[in-house]
C-alpha cells in the first residue's frame, strides 16, 4: 500500500531541493525545453503547494522572486499601458512572457510566450500565502506591494486579449482557465488587506471593472450547463477545473460548476488518470497526475473524500521507484502515434515536474494526510 504522507515529504525535497537561491521554482531541472526556466502559473501553483505543507519561507522566496520580477518591469508595463491608453495596439511580442530565467531575465530560447494566467495565478497564490503565514521568512513585503500593483495595472489593461492557454496553445482565443486565473488575482488583491493598500483607488475602480467584463465574458464561455475551453466551442478542458476550484469563476455550488467537473470527469478522466483534452497529442496525450490532484481537489471541497483519495492515490501510483512524478504518463494514449515524435524532439517526458509534486502537495493537504503534523493514516 502506498504511503500518502512519505510521498508528500518526498515531494516537498523534491520542490525544495531544487528551488534556486533566488527563489525560483523549476518547471523540470532536466526536462530541455523546460531547463533553466520557471513560470509563473507553474510556480504559483509550486508555492501553494509548499505553503499549504507548512514551509513559508520557501514558498515566501518564490513570491518575492516573482514580485522582484515584475517591480523590475514596472517602467516598461507603464509604458505598454499607455500605448494602449492611447489607441495603439501593443503586438503581443511586447507583452509580458511566461516564463523567466532564474535570474528574472527573459531567455533567449523561442517560446509561445504570450500568456495572461501565470499573473493571475500569482496574485491569487501570494494573497493565499499571505492569509495562511502572513509576512514569514522569506516573503519581502516591499517587493510584494509593488510586484502587486505592477500585475494588477497589467492585467486591467490587457485582460480581454487574447492569448495561449496554459499548454501554451490557440493564442486566438480567450481562454476560460485565463479568465478564471486573472478573476481570481484581481479579487484576491482587491479584497485581501495584506495587498489591496498597494493599490490606488484608481487602480482598485479599474480592477472592478475587469472583474464585471470577465463575469459578463464567462456567460459566453457555457454550453450544455458546463464552461468551456474557450469562447465559441463546445470542448472541455482539463484546465477547467480550476475555474471552479481554487479560483471560484463560478459557484462551487452551482449547477454550472457542477456540470463542469462532471463533464471533465466524464469525457477526460480515464481509469482514474485524467488528459488534457480530448485531441491531446503531446507525447501521445497521456494522463496528467497534476489534473488528476485538481480533479481530487474538486471533489474534496465538495464533499466527496473517497473520491479525492481514489485521485491522490492514483497520483501517487505514478511516482517513480525515487519517489519523482512526472509530468504525464502513457497508460492510456488519445493520440499514440505522437508519441514518438515528441520523444525525439526533447526527449523522454519532463521527470520529476515540480508542478506535479506541488499539486500533490495541494491535494494531501485538503485531505488531511500530509502537512502541519498530520499523519498518513488514509494511506
Amino acid at each position: 500500500m502506498i504511503d500518502l504522507e512519505a510521498l508528500a515529504q518526498r515531494s516537498h525535497r523534491v520542490i525544495t531541493s531544487n528551488q534556486t537561491p533566488s527563489g525560483a521554482y523549476p518547471a523540470s531541472p532536466a526536462f530541455s525545453a523546460y531547463r533553466g526556466y520557471c513560470w509563473f502559473r507553474d510556480g504559483a501553483f509550486i508555492a501553494e503547494g509548499v505553503s499549504r505543507y507548512g514551509d513559508a519561507a520557501s514558498a515566501g522566496a518564490f513570491h518575492t522572486w516573482c514580485a522582484r520580477v515584475l517591480s523590475d518591469r514596472t517602467g516598461h508595463v507603464d509604458g505598454l499601458i499607455a500605448r494602449a491608453e492611447r489607441g495603439e495596439h501593443v503586438p503581443a511580442a511586447e507583452l509580458l512572457p511566461t516564463r523567466y530565467t532564474f535570474d528574472g531575465g527573459l531567455g533567449s530560447d523561442p517560446w509561445w510566450d504570450f500568456q495572461l494566467d501565470g499573473y493571475g495565478t500569482w496574485l491569487w497564490a501570494v494573497s493565499e500565502h499571505l492569509r495562511r503565514h502572513g509576512e514569514a521568512p522569506g516573503t519581502d513585503d516591499a517587493y510584494i506591494q509593488k510586484g502587486t500593483a505592477t500585475a494588477v495595472r497589467y492585467l486591467n489593461a490587457f485582460w480581454d486579449r487574447p492569448c495561449y492557454d496554459w499548454w501554451e496553445e490557440h493564442d486566438e482565443h480567450r481562454h476560460l482557465s485565463t479568465l478564471g486565473s486573472i478573476h481570481a488575482g484581481l479579487r484576491a488583491a482587491t479584497s485581501n488587506p495584506a495587498l489591496m493598500d498597494a493599490l490606488s483607488d484608481a487602480e482598485r475602480a479599474a480592477a472592478a471593472e475587469a472583474l464585471d467584463g470577465i463575469g459578463s465574458l464567462t456567460a459566453e464561455g457555457v454550453a450544455d450547463g458546463h464552461l468551456t475551453k474557450w469562447i465559441g466551442t463546445t470542448d472541455v478542458d482539463a484546465s477547467l477545473l480550476a475555474c471552479v476550484e481554487p479560483f471560484g469563476l463560478v459557484s462551487r455550488t452551482s449547477a454550472t460548476a457542477e456540470a463542469t467537473v462532471r463533464a471533465v470527469e466524464d469525457q477526460l478522466c480515464v481509469n482514474g488518470g485524467v488528459h488534457r483534452y480530448a485531441a491531446d497529442t503531446f507525447y501521445g496525450g497521456g494522463q496528467w497526475p497534476l489534473l488528476t490532484a485538481f480533479l481530487g481537489w474538486n471533489h474534496a471541497v465538495a464533499g466527496r473524500r473517497e473520491a479525492a483519495l481514489e485521485c491522490l492515490r492514483w497520483v501517487a501510483e505514478q511516482a517513480t521507484d525515487d519517489g519523482e512524478l512526472p509530468e504525464q504518463v502513457d497508460h492510456h494514449l488519445l493520440a499514440p502515434d505522437y508519441r514518438q515524435e515528441w520523444i525525439d524532439r526533447w526527449g523522454t517526458v519532463a521527470t520529476p515536474l515540480l508542478w506535479s509534486h506541488g499539486m500533490y502537495l495541494v491535494l494531501a493537504t485538503e485531505l488531511g494526510v500530509a502537512g502541519n503534523g498530520s499523519a498518513g493514516a488514509a494511506s
